[in-house]
């Protein structure tokens, strides 16, 4: 059972979730340490490709404190691990109108930090609407199921 160590809740807020991939972090040193106290933010992040190979960026990702002059920056670009094919798969849908790649969350599955992506489409603003009202009367729903037994 993979710990979640961050989620992206903006994500699903902004956009309609499709296609979901694991993608594995080149990471340095320090970086692990953080990540396993929590320390991490998905908010603003995304992720780009450049050369066949996909890259996270703006992911934040805080000093650790144990660390010495050989700590990390928070915002450098990690690249990620995936398939050729998988890299190849999500390029050609990025490059239709709409499309973007978002991270949605970050977990440990057996001591390795593996990185949740999506292909998401944006919402419009009716859209956001839509999805909120739904959820609250999914809510309603089960509050009077709550109080019904």
């Amino acid at each position: 059972m993979p710990k979640i160590i961050a989620h992206n809740r903006k994500a699903s807020h902004d956009y309609f979730l499709t296609d979901r991939f694991e993608a594995g972090l080149v990471l340095q040193g320090t970086e692990i340490k953080s990540i396993r106290k929590g320390s991490v933010q998905l908010k603003d992040s995304y992720i780009s490709f450049v050369n066949h190979e996909a890259f996270i960026k703006e992911m934040h990702i805080s000093p650790y404190e144990f660390g010495n002059r050989f700590n990390h920056n928070e915002t450098r670009i990690r690249k990620l691990l995936l398939h050729k094919d998988e890299i190849k798969k999500l390029q050609e849908k990025v490059k239709l109108k709409g499309f973007t790649v978002v991270p949605v969350s970050l977990y440990l599955d057996k001591g390795r930090a593996k990185l949740e992506i999506a292909l998401a489409k944006g919402k419009n603003l009716h859209d956001k609407r839509e999805s909120e009202k739904a959820k609250d009367a999914k809510r309603e729903i089960e509050k009077a199921l709550k109080h019904q037994y």
